[in-house]
């Protein structure tokens, strides 16, 4: 025990005393165990301040830790390499890059620079991002450059870059590697301020959801002009993530729009048969059956009913419509479904025929060149390109002919009232429902949350 003196702090010879009892080291450890000790009697004289006799038994207890033995002492390196990563700023060059990364590899620019496997370096894209892994001993163990983080294939993204690596010979090896992004189903609700992107931006949606739920809904909501402060949505709608993170938007699942009492709503459905698309909850297709046109055309030509045919010198039933435009001008399918035909029929030329659903058929005829692939039994979507105007078969000028079928029997386009919307039906029905159940769930949860933080913010 130190000497106390009139201060009641150790007294100078108390000190000289307990420093020639023990050594420095000791001593260091003597001042943190007391530190230790203030700390812990601090720390129990806030739990119980007026309470010490009690205190739970742990407390109180003397606590004895063993150490492992032999302790573990710190590793002289690491097995893994060492990341270093940078971001490509506008006017980057591949060697200010290198240096950043804090590589020193004699023949890594050179290498770089001419081998045909590591092209896609030459184009140094600002905001992607280049990353190195540094062995411990200073020689890159790899070089990474993400120069495709995220790309749309078909329903899904997938992630590109260039790896490059040490042959073990002192050269280097290039090669491309992907990898398909992670899907993430999101949930997002909102209300209109100012605008349909500001609300959208406040629930943290991607512009290209918000760009979606426009395109889906525009049969329902003009969202340039009838859009209005208090209309609300909710909305469940995918991500993609790569090495965590976000590298593109997915498609929407579900969105419900409230706007002035009104409420619109749709959910994705891939039937069995046929391409997939949107429909309300109820099942109905929240797109037209049919376009009324083709193509963007300058005039109709020839309309459908008797005419005297242009080559023949006869009157005939003229059983479509013809559509003057230049040769090339693209044919748009008018409406989802199946390639039945493609090729030459006698005076239709180069001929491609849909079959729709419900017992509906189109034919495009005259045309120059069908579109890069197509063929028998596939299916196409509303709007896609099938083929280009063209002047074959008994045609005088470029232009295409347009049938409308139903049945087999040829009706006039121009006049016949075209369906607004197929319905699904049967198991069909029953598919989308029990599809589409979990979605409808979630827009509920979404919407009854809303509601909530609507009623709390009102009193």
């Amino acid at each position: 025990m130190f000497k106390t003196g009139k201060t009641g702090t150790p007294s100078e010879s108390g000190n000289r005393d307990a420093a020639r009892r023990h050594p420095p080291f000791v001593r260091t450890g003597l001042t943190l165990v007391a530190l230790g000790l203030f700390v812990t009697a601090a720390a129990l004289a806030v739990v119980k301040p007026d309470n010490h006799d009690k205190l739970p038994d742990m407390f109180l207890a003397r606590q004895v830790l063993a150490l492992p033995d032999p302790f573990p002492q710190s590793a002289d390196h690491f097995s893994s390499p060492f990341i270093h990563q940078t971001r490509i700023r506008r006017g980057d060059t591949l060697a200010a890059l290198i240096s950043r990364l804090d590589i020193h590899e004699p023949g890594l620019q050179q290498f770089l620079v001419h081998d045909k496997n590591a092209r896609s370096i030459y184009k140094l894209y600002p905001g992607r991002t280049m990353a190195a892994g540094i062995h411990d001993d200073g020689t890159l163990a790899w070089l990474r450059y993400d120069h495709t983080p995220g790309a749309a294939q078909g329903d899904h993204y997938v992630s590109q870059w260039l790896e490059v690596k040490p042959d073990g010979h002192g050269g280097f090896t290039a090669a491309e590697r992907s990898a398909t992004a992670h899907a993430q189903t999101r949930f997002a609700e909102g209300e209109i301020d100012s605008s349909l992107f500001g609300a959208t931006d406040k629930a943290g949606i991607p512009d290209a959801i918000t760009l979606q739920m426009a395109d889906i809904l525009d049969s329902k909501i003009d969202f340039i002009k009838d859009v209005r402060k208090g209309d609300r949505f909710q909305i469940v709608y995918q991500t993609y993530l790569h090495d965590g993170k976000n590298i593109g938007a997915g498609r929407i699942l579900a969105v419900e729009y409230t706007s002035r009492g009104h409420t619109y709503n749709a959910a994705w459905f891939q039937p069995k048969k046929g391409s997939g698309g949107y429909y309300d909850f109820s099942g109905h297709s929240l797109k037209g059956a049919f376009l009324r046109n083709s193509i963007k055309f300058t005039r109709i030509s020839s309309r459908f009913g008797m005419r005297l045919h242009p080559l023949h010198g006869k009157w005939v039933k003229h059983e479509g419509v013809d559509y003057a435009a230049p040769t090339g001008t693209p044919i748009h399918a008018t409406a989802d479904g199946v390639v039945k035909f493609i090729g030459q029929q006698r005076g239709y030329g180069n001929v491609i025929i849909l079959q729709h659903p419900h017992h509906y058929s189109t034919v495009y005829a005259h045309q120059s060149r069908f579109a890069k692939g197509l063929r028998k039994g596939q299916q196409v979507k509303q709007g896609q390109v099938i083929g280009y105007v063209g002047a074959t078969g008994w045609a005088t000028g470029p232009h295409l002919h347009y049938e409308f079928r139903i049945n087999h029997h040829a009706v006039n386009p121009l006049s016949v009232n075209l369906p607004v919307a197929f319905k699904l039906e049967g198991r069909e029905l029953v598919a989308f429902k029990q599809s589409t159940a979990a979605y409808e769930d979630q827009i509920d949860m979404l919407a009854d949350l809303q509601n909530q933080h609507i009623q709390v913010a009102s009193r």
